[in-house]
């Protein structure tokens, strides 16, 4: 089957990636292979800072003429900063794609990060990141970051510290785009009501006009990793616990195993191993779940849960059951079957939200220079074999490397 996804590559290096729908609603996002693990030691927080600056001014418009500009026609506009990409995206009505073309070339290659817009956004960040601190729930997750990654750029938050966000120049603003936001690093991603031939031209316009700037991310390998187990007082009622590893990178064969592991242990399904071993059987966690953010040359497994501080010890008891069950039984290929069927099901329902689909596509695009379809992701999901999950279980669920951080206030 032919993919249903169209690519094109500009001069300069910019590539494009599109569907075509019948949908009135398009959505499109620009997608630069720029993260926080590309920032210096004194940077940490740039990525994500430009994410918020690109909005503040450009030689053209001034902050509140770059919103005016989409949102007034009722384009739905936003961005995001990971570890490894910078994402910029709207969502609006098809007739506004060469609208939402030019604004985006304007705040990427445009922007002018006025001191005085960089004076209050930094108050706007640090404020962000105070209110991030007052969610353990995702708190620990960075927090556990930094615990099997430690001092490399991958352990450091994305969001940075306030003192270095004090200290940021518009120079040193200036020279991390220079350095980091390459035109062959750049991906356009589109799902809407658009010809394709329409959308190279008009893509062309704003974005294949641009002077070629070519380059790789320069990023550092992690390094190795030792088991930690770590406790911290947390004035707090409820206890939160993750435990997890480092985990297989977008590159490895076994991703897809440990997908479809991570999805059965706690995934969004209420049926989901540990949701019915801890919850429904024993009562003691609402907020669980299980992650898995394979990287470009590594990835992360963690195990979520909140509960009652009296509880710890029993839930993690009851997790590491569950995993050693993994480990040691070779999962039936009847079992194995459906546990497929709810990924492949999730998988496919995932791509009926459009704009999940196009971020998804031009993330696809800066690793692989390609876009799987649907069929052929759910072809790699039905070649898992009992063998491989058990494989990637003993890996990753080896209770030598698998790590803990516990945020309690200890009255057990």
């Amino acid at each position: 089957m032919p993919s249903p996804y169209q690519t094109y590559q500009f001069p300069n290096g910019i590539r494009l990636v599109h569907r075509q729908t019948g949908s009135p609603v398009a959505h499109l996002g620009v997608a630069v292979n720029a993260g926080s693990r590309d920032e210096k030691p004194e940077e940490q927080g740039m990525a994500h800072f430009i994410e918020h600056l690109i909005f503040k001014g450009t030689s053209h418009r001034t902050a509140r003429q770059v919103l005016d500009r989409i949102e007034n026609v009722g384009a739905d506009l936003n961005a995001f900063t990971t570890k490894e990409e910078t994402t910029v995206y709207a969502s609006f009505l098809s007739e506004y794609y060469g609208r939402t073309l030019e604004l985006f070339s304007d705040i990427l290659f445009s922007s002018t990060f006025p001191e005085d817009e960089m004076r209050k956004e930094r108050d706007v960040v640090i404020d962000e990141i105070n209110s991030y601190k007052d969610s353990p729930m995702e708190w620990i997750h960075d927090e556990f970051d930094t615990l099997i990654f430690g001092d490399h750029p991958l352990g450091k938050n994305i969001l940075g510290t306030p003192s270095h966000l004090r200290k940021f120049s518009r120079e040193q603003v200036l020279g991390f785009t220079r350095r980091q936001y390459f035109t062959n690093q750049l991906v356009i991603s589109s799902v809407g009501d658009i010809g394709f031939s329409k959308l190279v031209k008009l893509t062309g316009k704003y974005f294949g006009v641009q002077p070629a700037c070519e380059g790789q991310p320069e990023r550092l390998s992690p390094p190795d990793f030792k088991k930690l187990d770590v406790t911290r007082k947390f004035s707090k009622h409820q206890s939160h616990i993750i435990l997890g590893n480092r985990a297989y990178s977008y590159h490895d064969k076994e991703r897809y195993a440990l997908a479809l592991i991570t999805n059965m242990l706690g995934g969004p399904a209420m049926n989901s191993v540990l949701n019915l071993e801890l919850r429904e059987k024993h009562g003691i966690a609402y907020n669980l779940e299980s992650n898995y953010q394979p990287l470009s040359d590594t990835g992360i497994f963690t195990i979520y849960l909140g509960t009652d501080t009296r509880m710890v010890d029993k839930a993690i008891s009851l997790v590491m059951k569950e995993l050693r069950k993994i480990r040691d039984e070779e999962m039936s290929s009847g079992r194995l079957k459906i546990r497929k069927e709810q990924l492949k099901g999730q998988i496919a329902i995932s791509v009926e939200a459009h704009q999940n689909e196009m971020l998804s596509a031009g993330k696809s695009m800066l690793l692989f220079n390609k876009v799987d379809s649907v069929e052929e992701v759910i072809t790699r999901v039905e070649a898992i074999t009992p063998s491989d999950v058990l494989h990637v279980a003993n890996e990753i669920f080896n209770p030598s490397a698998l790590s803990s951080l516990i945020f309690t206030n200890g009255k057990k």
